[in-house]
């Protein structure tokens, strides 16, 4: 059995085909000591259906940790797949991201002791998100630019995210004036630290959640490096009708008593397991 390196946490709730898009994406990787945990927030026996088909076709081990449907409780299915994880570092991102071949390698080139790295997405349209299949993962050219021009992408200065110049890419990353954070669609982080600071807060839906997790690992002295043109990956269309008033204001109280406090570890993570 392969050693793991590194674990790849993907969190998903009822989207087998955007789903399946992003298992493809990690069969092209340029590395392969690496298991993808899926964090499964109550999706039905389609998800689970689609996993168990697609487990003889991919190069990496999985894990499928499955909750029952209770409302929004992503923090808490991510508490889960962070213990049954095996690897020593963790990549968080999202059952709608398709990560480019050098997704992993990328995260791994940049860890450091004492750090967490912040990253970002790109995100395609409805009629792109529709387009992009198997062959165009496995060729690459869905992170090819003037293939999503020609499909109807919109031209912007955020397809400098697709860029596959390391030197322009560190430029980008230390030239942006977006602050690095940890955003669950795209960053990384040891476990050790994770579980320092106890996870995810459970009373936390939608909002910020990952957010707070990221403050904490700063009030805890963990550092973020920003590799926002580096790790790249494409955020598949969707609605969110899930999103409440109510869920946003909720998670910006909690977040604002843990900048206050500098609250390092939550009482409502991990330890509740």
């Amino acid at each position: 059995m392969k050693t793991i390196d590194v674990s790849v946490i993907i969190s998903t709730y009822n989207t087998p085909e955007s789903l399946q898009k992003v298992l493809w994406s990690f069969n092209q990787q340029t590395i392969n000591s690496f298991e993808v945990v899926i964090a499964d927030d109550g999706s039905t026996d389609e998800t689970k259906a689609l996993i168990d088909g697609m487990r003889q076709e991919l190069s990496y081990p999985i894990q499928h940790i499955w909750q029952e449907d209770n409302g929004f409780q992503k923090t808490k299915i991510l508490n889960k797949a962070t213990v049954a994880s095996l690897g020593d570092y963790l990549i968080y991102t999202d059952g709608d991201c398709i990560a480019r071949k050098d997704f992993i390698e990328t995260h791994l080139k940049f860890r450091a002791k004492g750090y967490a790295l912040s990253s970002g997405y790109f995100k395609l349209t409805e009629e792109v998100s529709r387009i992009v299949g198997q062959s165009e993962i496995k060729s690459q050219l869905c992170f090819d630019s003037e293939w999503l021009l020609k499909n109807g992408q919109p031209k912007s200065f955020k397809m400098n995210k697709l860029t596959t110049s390391k030197l322009k890419a560190a430029f980008l990353n230390f030239i942006t004036p977006t602050k690095a954070t940890f955003d669950g669609m795209n960053a990384s982080a040891w476990k050790a630290d994770i579980l320092a600071v106890n996870g995810f807060d459970e009373r936390m839906q939608y909002g910020g959640e990952d957010r707070e997790l990221g403050e904490r690992l700063m009030n805890y002295g963990i550092r973020f490096k920003q590799i926002r043109y580096s790790a790249i990956c494409l955020h598949l269309f969707h609605e969110r009708s899930y999103v409440t008033p109510d869920m946003i204001e909720k998670n910006n109280q909690i977040r604002a008593i843990t900048k206050r406090d500098k609250i390092i570890k939550t009482d409502f993570g991990i330890d509740t397991i």
